[in-house]
């Protein structure tokens, strides 16, 4: 059960304990099904030759408290076969907190007293704000600190941005310990980055993420994935490695550029139209006050408290269903919403990534009109939800159908290589299904669809600085 005290200094959101999916090594079958998955005998004929050899564990040899490793290994000497069945335990947990660097807020001390240093991966227009208050905060504290600044913007999403994080950490004035967590401060860019590079050093480091940004906050920063743009095709590099904590601050988010609230809030939008209608109505309510307060600024008690209501809303929408499927074992993941095509013309186009899922979204939405998924007035409505807060709705590059087939067909090999998977709405807002195959004439019908309607808006669809800058 998800629980949390929100808005209250070092209050945590309990994941509890997260279990990745049995792996198995030798000739038996793995049969998964919605419920778990079920081990099969390697043979249905009684073997007394077949026998478990594995082993416990001492546990004051395990390194650290929020990775566990347990397994069953048998043996068949006759046949010289060995038979493993191992399962991999991550605790993780999510906390909203006030005034981070604040000397009295001890969130950040109980974490890195104990080892009494920290090594912090920090992103540079981040420092340009708080470099004062974090290097006072840990001298305050008693707690060295060892900082590297990094550039984060999304043309820094590359392996080379990896590998100098993993030089600084690996360096000999560094050499970070396996054991002590790396506290990453940034937005959804440098955790995915910084992340990478904690799964590489030592094959698994484990990190703290401060979240910066509203997308950091609420999807990238508590999100098991972590990787790089490579092939001009979004994160088709990186690891699975979350953090072990996930710290969330509203009042960083004032520093923030207007326009990073807005494309963080499409992910938003997106759990209120999959999982949540709640969430949705919320949005239809209160999103364009929210975004021009950055989250941050709320002088009026009752949107302060909507504000923790939405992010808490979100982010357990969002654990529900990435969390307890760990390493994508499962492709039915409703938070793939408005990510099957938008992965490919995001980076052809330069746009900001809340655009470009938005306009995914409503895409997406008319696709599911035409498949009597949903109502042309719910479809209508999601469309006036992201134009209320200034999301694109339209790009011409959907218009290119051989690219977005060609776009599906790789998803469709990253998602398993049986069916699509696309997430579309059905039946009602807060609710989805699972499209496995879109033909290109669906495709073509609904964004002829789509872009005869937003022919008939001002902007023709387009969002409020809805593309990456410099």
């Amino acid at each position: 059960m998800l629980s949390a005290d929100r808005g209250q200094p070092g209050k945590a959101l309990s994941l509890g304990k997260i279990h990745a999916p049995t792996q198995r090594v030798g000739t038996g079958k793995l049969r998964n099904n919605q419920k778990g998955s079920e081990m099969l005998p390697a043979s249905t004929e009684k073997d007394i030759s077949r026998r478990q050899i594995g082993r416990e564990h001492d546990s004051s040899y395990r390194i650290g408290t929020h990775y566990d490793n347990k397994g069953l290994l048998y043996g068949n000497s006759c046949e010289r076969r060995l038979e493993l069945t191992s399962s991999f335990t991550l605790t993780s947990e999510y906390r909203v907190t006030a005034d981070i660097f604040a000397a009295q807020n001890n969130t950040l001390t109980e974490i890195y007293q104990t080892f009494g240093q920290c090594t912090a991966v920090v992103d540079e227009e981040v420092l340009a704000h708080y470099r004062a208050r974090i290097e006072s905060y840990f001298a305050e504290h008693g707690i060295k600190l060892r900082m590297l600044e990094c550039p984060a913007k999304e043309e820094d999403k590359n392996l080379s941005s990896v590998l100098k994080i993993v030089d600084y950490l690996a360096s000999p004035d560094i050499n970070q310990p396996r054991k002590e967590p790396v506290l990453i401060i940034g937005g959804g860019v440098l955790h995915d980055v910084a992340g990478m590079a904690c799964s590489l050093l030592h094959r698994r480091t484990p990190y703290v993420m401060l979240a910066t940004s509203l997308i950091a906050a609420i999807d990238a920063g508590p999100s098991p994935r972590t990787g790089v743009n490579a092939h001009n095709f979004k994160n088709s590099l990186g690891a699975f490695h979350p953090p072990i904590i996930t710290l969330v601050d509203r009042n960083l988010f004032g520093t923030l550029d207007p326009a990073y609230v807005r494309h963080g809030v499409a992910e938003i939008v997106k759990m209120g139209i999959v999982d949540d209608s709640e969430l949705f109505s919320i949005l239809e309510r209160h999103g364009a006050a929210l975004i021009s307060a950055r989250f941050s600024d709320l002088r009026d008690p009752k949107l302060a408290d909507v504000a923790d209501d939405v992010l808490y809303r979100t982010v357990a929408s969002y654990l529900k269903h990435e969390g307890t499927n760990l390493f994508e074992v499962y492709e039915d993941r409703p938070h793939a919403y408005g990510h099957t095509w938008s992965n490919k013309f995001e980076l052809s186009a330069r746009l900001l990534h809340g655009h470009a899922v938005s306009i995914e979204m409503c895409l997406s939405a008319q696709i599911a009109v035409l498949m009597s998924w949903i109502t042309e007035d719910q479809c209508v409505r999601i469309i006036e939800l992201c134009r209320s807060l200034g999301l694109a709705v339209y790009h011409p590059i959907i218009e290119d159908i051989d690219r977005m087939v060609k776009t599906q067909e790789t998803v469709r090999r990253r998602r398993g290589g049986e069916g699509l998977c696309a997430p579309l709405p059905k039946r009602q807002i807060g609710e989805c299904d699972y499209a496995q195959v879109i033909s290109s004439d669906l495709l073509k019908a609904a964004t002829n669809k789509h872009r005869k309607i937003c022919r008939q808006l001002p902007d023709h669809g387009a969002g409020t600085e809805m593309y990456l800058k410099g």
